[in-house]
C-alpha cells in the first residue's frame, strides 16, 4: 500500500511549547483533532493520559485544536480549555481548520498516528481507541528500533503553572442555608460561600483522584443538586455532586464534609443504553436536578437524560437515544446533544442542550415529550434576539427559573444571559465570560462567570433586544447522488483483536438526516457496517452513529471486549443527474494504513 506523508504542522500558534514548533523528528507523533465544547474530545483527552505516560520517552501526542463554534476560535478562549481540562502537551491553534483539512478530519475527535520517518500510518475517529494505539506504538516502537529511525527522549511540553485565584474554571451553583455552593471544577473541589460570596469551607483535597471519606478527591465536578430534608435524613448526605470526568454521582454531607460514591464505578459507560434501561456506569455527568422525587442526571457523555434514586439507588434512562442530535418527540424517540444543565419549573424541566446551541423541555404528560423552545440544531448557531423559533444561542450551558416562570439561559460562548419569555428571546447581559450557570437569589441573579473565574451579582432588567447574527459551523459539505447510496463504516480492529459473532453481530448502526426528508430509505437503528440509503435532492446534515464492540484474540469466553464509538453529522449536499457526485460515502471508525 502506498505510503502517504504526514503534512507539516502550520497554525496560527503552538501552546504549551514556548511559543516554538515542538521538534518532532525521530518521534512517534499522535494527532487528536479536538474542540473543547465537544464531550468526546475531552473523554479522549483523559484516555489518553496513561498512554501519554506509557510511552513518554518516544511518543509525542499533538492536540490540533479545530475549532466548531465562533468563540472556540478566540485565542484566550483555546489558552484558557487547554489550562482548564488540564492539557499538557503541545497545541497546535488551527482556527481556520487547515489542517482538518489537510488531515481529511470528519469528526471531533480524530486522531491521526504518524511514525519516526514522517509517514500517516493511521487515523481513527471517535474515542475508546486508548487499547488498539498503545498496540501500534509497540509495533512501532519494535520496528523502528531495528531501523535506527526512533528518537527517545523527553518530549517538548512546556506547560505553563495557572495563576492562582480563589476560583477556577467554576461549573455550577445552588442555593444552601446561608450561602451557596459552588463546583470549584478546576481546583476538583466543591465550595461552601455565604451570601457575598466569601469562603466558608472547602469539601475536597484539591487534588485530581476518585476517593471518599472526609478527605475526598474530585475530578472536575460539575453539577450540584441539594435533597430535600426528609431524603437527607434517609441516605445521610445533603448534595449529591456530578463528578464528570469520574464518571460518576456523590453524596456529600455538609456537616463533616464526608462523600460517598452513590452512582458510577469511576470508569465511563461503554454501552448503548436504552430509554428506561439502566446501568451501572455513567458517562460524564454534567448537571443534576431534583425533580418528581428523584435526581434527573444531564449525561453529556451518551447525549441521554437519566434518573437516580437516593433511596433505592436504581438508575434508568430517562429520555434520549443516545443518538447525538436535536429531534423532539415522545422521550423514546428524542435526540439530545450533550444535555450540560437543568432547571425545574413545576412539572416541566428545562435543559441546556449544549451541542445544538438550543433549550429544550420535558413534560411527563400522559406521554412524555421533548420539545425544543430555541434552537435549530447540531451545526447552526448565532447570538440573535426576538421569536423563539428564529433566535439563536451558541452553546449555552446552564438554565435558571426566574420568578415570573420565564427561563434564564447562560448562553456560554456569547458571553450572555438570555431570557425565554412568552415565545420571544431578549438578552438580560453580555460581556460575561464563559458564563455556565445560573440561579435565581430574590431579585438578583447570581451566575458563574467561568472563564473569569469568579461569581456575579446581576439585577434582572428589561430585555435589551440583540441581532448580532448567525453561523453555521464551517465544514464543506459533501457531494452525494440523488437516489441509492451506499454508506460504509470501514472498521479494522487493531491488532490482536476480533469482531466476535458468536453471539450475533457486534455492531449498531443508526442514520437520520435534517431535514428528514433527506433520507427517503435507510433510517434507523440497526446491526451492521453497511447501509443501502436513498437520498433526495437537497441539502443538510446526515447523522451517523456507530458502535462496534472487538475483542481480544482467542477462544476464551471471558476475553476482554472493547467498544469503539462515534457519531458523525456529515453536511451534504444531494445533487440530482449530473453524474459526478458519488454513491457512496465512506466513513472511518478505524483505518490503519497496512498495519
Amino acid at each position: 500500500m502506498m505510503r502517504v506523508r504526514a503534512p507539516e504542522l502550520r497554525g496560527r500558534r503552538w501552546l504549551n511549547t514556548g511559543g516554538e514548533a515542538p521538534d518532532l523528528r525521530g518521534k512517534i507523533v499522535l494527532l487528536d483533532f479536538w474542540t473543547f465544547c465537544c464531550v468526546n474530545c475531552l473523554h479522549v483527552l483523559d484516555e489518553l493520559r496513561p498512554v501519554e505516560e506509557e510511552f513518554a520517552d518516544v511518543l509525542v501526542v499533538v492536540g490540533v485544536h479545530s475549532p466548531k463554534f465562533a468563540h472556540e476560535g478566540d485565542p484566550k478562549a483555546v489558552e484558557a480549555a487547554v489550562e482548564r481540562y488540564g492539557v499538557h502537551h503541545p497545541v497546535l491553534d488551527d482556527p481556520d481548520l487547515a489542517m482538518w483539512d489537510a488531515y481529511a478530519a470528519r469528526a471531533w475527535p480524530t486522531l491521526a498516528v504518524v511514525d519516526p520517518e514522517g509517514y500517516v500510518v493511521a487515523q481513527m475517529a471517535g474515542e475508546g481507541h486508548a487499547h488498539g494505539l498503545a498496540v501500534l506504538i509497540r509495533e512501532l516502537v519494535a520496528e523502528h528500533t531495528a531501523k535506527g529511525t526512533l528518537r527517545r527522549g523527553d518530549g517538548p511540553s512546556v506547560a505553563p503553572p495557572p495563576p492562582s485565584t480563589a476560583l477556577r474554571f467554576p461549573g455550577k451553583v445552588v442555593a444552601v442555608p446561608g450561602g451557596f455552593l459552588v463546583s470549584d471544577t478546576a481546583h476538583h473541589q466543591v465550595v461552601q460561600v455565604d451570601a457575598q460570596f466569601d469562603e466558608i469551607r472547602r469539601f475536597g483535597t484539591g487534588s485530581r483522584g476518585f476517593r471518599d471519606g472526609t478527605s475526598p478527591e474530585f475530578s472536575e465536578p460539575q453539577g450540584l443538586a441539594v435533597l430535600p430534608a426528609e431524603v437527607v435524613a434517609e441516605v445521610g448526605y445533603d448534595v449529591v455532586v456530578a463528578d464528570s470526568v469520574n464518571h460518576a454521582l456523590r453524596g456529600l454531607r455538609l456537616a463533616d464534609g464526608h462523600v460517598t460514591t452513590v452512582a458510577g464505578t469511576g470508569s465511563p459507560l461503554r454501552e448503548r443504553v436504552e430509554p428506561g434501561g439502566s446501568a451501572a456506569e455513567l458517562s460524564t455527568p454534567w448537571d443534576v436536578a431534583w425533580w418528581r422525587g428523584r435526581i434527573v442526571v444531564a449525561m453529556a457523555g451518551w447525549h441521554q437524560l437519566w434518573t437516580f434514586s437516593p433511596v433505592s439507588g436504581e438508575l434508568a434512562v430517562l429520555a434520549g437515544t443516545t443518538t447525538e442530535g436535536l429531534r423532539d418527540g415522545p422521550v423514546t424517540d428524542a435526540f439530545f446533544a450533550q444535555p450540560s444543565g437543568l432547571a425545574v419549573a413545576g412539572d416541566t424541566l428545562w435543559v441546556a442542550d449544549a451541542e445544538t446551541s438550543a433549550v429544550r423541555a420535558l413534560d411527563l404528560d400522559a406521554t412524555p415529550q421533548v420539545s425544543t423552545a430555541v434552537g435549530l440544531g447540531l451545526f447552526d448557531f448565532g447570538f440573535r434576539d426576538g421569536p423563539a423559533r428564529e433566535a439563536l444561542l451558541q452553546h449555552p450551558l446552564g438554565v435558571g427559573v426566574l420568578p415570573d416562570g420565564s427561563i434564564a439561559v447562560a448562553d456560554t460562548y456569547n458571553g450572555a444571559v438570555r431570557r425565554i419569555a412568552g415565545g420571544q428571546v431578549t438578552t438580560l447581559a453580555q460581556d460575561l465570560a464563559e458564563p455556565s450557570d445560573v440561579l435565581v437569589d430574590g431579585e438578583t441573579l447570581v451566575v458563574v462567570e467561568s472563564a473569569a473565574h469568579r461569581l456575579v451579582r446581576l439585577p434582572i432588567p428589561a430585555g435589551a433586544l440583540v441581532n448580532a447574527g448567525s453561523h453555521t459551523v464551517r465544514r464543506p459539505r459533501t457531494d452525494l447522488a440523488a437516489g441509492p447510496v451506499a454508506l460504509t463504516i470501514d472498521f479494522t480492529p487493531p491488532t490482536g483483536q476480533h469482531l466476535d459473532t458468536r453471539f450475533g453481530d457486534p455492531t449498531v448502526l443508526t442514520v437520520d438526516a435534517s431535514p428528514a426528508s433527506l433520507l427517503v430509505e435507510g433510517g434507523g437503528t440497526a446491526p451492521g457496517l453497511v447501509r443501502s440509503l436513498v437520498l433526495a435532492p437537497g441539502e443538510g446534515v446526515l447523522s451517523v452513529s456507530v458502535a462496534a464492540a472487538a475483542c481480544d484474540e482467542g477462544d476464551a469466553v471471558f476475553g476482554a471486549c472493547h467498544r469503539y464509538q462515534q457519531d458523525w453529522g456529515v453536511p451534504v449536499r444531494v445533487v440530482e443527474g449530473d453524474g459526478t457526485a458519488p454513491a457512496e460515502l465512506v466513513l472511518d471508525l478505524r483505518a490503519v494504513d497496512g498495519r
